[in-house]
């Protein structure tokens, strides 16, 4: 058993060369600095939900929409994601520029925001637009993966997706202004996308010169902050990130698509994602307590606030106890507690309330994401597969959800929310199967150490395990 301690004695030892107390402290401003970088992308995140608020500013009414069209409109955008996550993130795993990759895709985004607002082959447009914001969330989420290690990811994911979570909110706000500011106009809803659009194209030219690449090809990264950002994710177990034995962006797509694992947390998410429906009809959700237009989208923005914060809190708990499952069944608990609400009663201040409960549901669905970025770390070409396939194939449960908020089941809305409920249980239970076979995994690992003799007998890095 000496070789197995010299080994875990030599991954404690920084290998950067520096003293404890030095290296630590090179570490907090190197993790600083990756923060406020990765910031941009929050921003990037926010102009995404903006244009939910059209439907309460007469989207519906100035297409001459009728049944489920709205529904299909919103929908279409999705087959772009399915088509286009995979390819997109095995290109960015081959290419290793996402500074360039991703901002240049939001680009394309704008532009194809705006023409959504001369109404004009609207669905060629909305399917034209899922094409171009295809690699933006799976290549965000394996950037970050390339930077930060496994008890940091939980916060870090929750730092650059939480702009979806708060622009449900403030994305109501921005658009309660513009609606206000345009009524009377010609196609007020349509500045909605105008506005939207010219931002994220002045946003996305800037984060070319903000965001990173990876550690190996920054540029604004010292010498010894290169060393460190390489050496700390290897000392966490995430193995070497070149080397002979390192996985082609094939042989990563093949890794992927082998693995039962990365099926499973797609069809999790699949269910997981028909319950976050209600995330794109929420100011339809929050009209039918008989406000106005402009007093609903303000009261659309208090529970992302809250969501917002829970979403921080659980997963900052979930770094530092490194553990996943638990934190998504509290987070799926509060939001039972609104579904259950809001299909009993009709009580405006009780509905409210369930409102902020279902939000707290937002906070589960990141800390799944760091989980899977946690189970795949080791590998960097299967992750980046591993995660375009989880997020592609989870794009059917927004293309289901579309559907299950008809206006005819209003304005209770109780079938809708029954749905929900459903899809948020089975996505729960599929989760704890994942739980707990990854814990007998780790069981197994534990074994495995105890018993070699010698470190090459181990098939995972000495100290290596799952979070679950």
């Amino acid at each position: 058993m000496s070789a197995l301690s010299d080994a875990k004695s030599e991954t404690a030892d920084a290998p950067s060369g520096l003293p404890s107390h030095a290296r630590d402290d090179l570490e907090r401003r190197l993790v600083r600095k990756l923060d406020l970088r990765m910031f941009v992308i929050l921003l990037l995140y926010a102009l995404n939900y903006v244009s939910l608020s059209a439907r309460l500013g007469g989207f519906e009414k100035d297409l001459h929409l009728q049944g489920s069209q709205y529904a299909t409109i919103l929908s279409i955008s999705w087959v772009g994601f399915i088509v286009m996550q995979v390819p997109a993130n095995m290109f960015l795993h081959w290419g290793k520029r996402p500074a360039i990759l991703i901002p240049c895709c939001m680009v394309i985004w704008g532009l194809v925001s705006t023409l959504t607002g001369l109404y004009t082959e609207v669905l060629l447009a909305r399917l034209l637009l899922g094409f171009a914001e295809a690699p933006f969330f799976p290549g965000t989420i394996f950037l970050i993966s390339g930077w930060y290690k496994r008890d940091e990811l939980a916060v870090r994911t929750t730092l650059v997706t939480c702009g979806s979570v708060l622009s449900a909110g403030f994305g109501s706000l921005f658009g309660s202004g513009i609606l206000k500011g345009m009524q009377g106009k010609l196609g007020q809803a349509a500045w909605l996308f105008y506005i939207e659009g010219g931002i994220t194209i002045i946003v996305a030219i800037c984060a070319m010169f903000i965001l990173p690449n990876f550690p190996h090809n920054t540029r604004w990264l010292t010498p010894e902050e290169r060393s460190l950002a390489i050496s700390r994710l290897a000392d966490d177990g995430y193995g070497k990130m070149d080397g002979p034995e390192k996985r082609t962006t094939m042989q990563g797509l093949w890794d992927a698509l082998s693995d039962w694992k990365v099926w499973w947390f797609s069809v999790a998410l699949i269910v997981d994602y028909m319950a976050l429906s209600f995330v794109i009809y929420f100011p339809t959700i929050v009209a039918t307590m008989g406000y106005d237009a402009t007093v609903t989208l303000l009261l659309a923005a208090p529970p992302w606030v809250v969501a917002t914060i829970g979403a921080f809190a659980l997963s900052r708990y979930s770094d530092k106890m490194q553990k996943r499952y638990i934190y998504i069944f509290a987070s799926n608990a509060f939001a039972t507690i609104g579904f259950a609400t809001s299909i009993c009663t009709m009580d405006m201040a009780a509905r409210y309330v369930s409102l902020f409960l279902m939000a707290q549901l937002a906070a589960g669905e990141i800390i799944i994401w760091a989980w899977i970025n946690n189970t795949f770390a080791r590998e960097p070409a299967k992750r980046a597969v591993a995660i375009a396939v989880s997020s592609g194939i989870s794009v059917t449960g927004n293309i289901a959800g579309s559907f299950i908020w008809p206006l005819t089941w209003g304005p209770t809305y109780r079938y809708s929310y029954a749905i929900c409920l459903a899809s948020l249980w089975v996505s729960t239970a599929m989760l704890g199967v994942m739980h707990l076979h990854l814990k007998r995994v780790n069981e197994q690992i534990e074994r495995n150490e105890q018993n070699a003799k010698d470190i090459s007998e181990l098939q995972d890095p000495v100290g290596f395990r799952y979070l679950v």
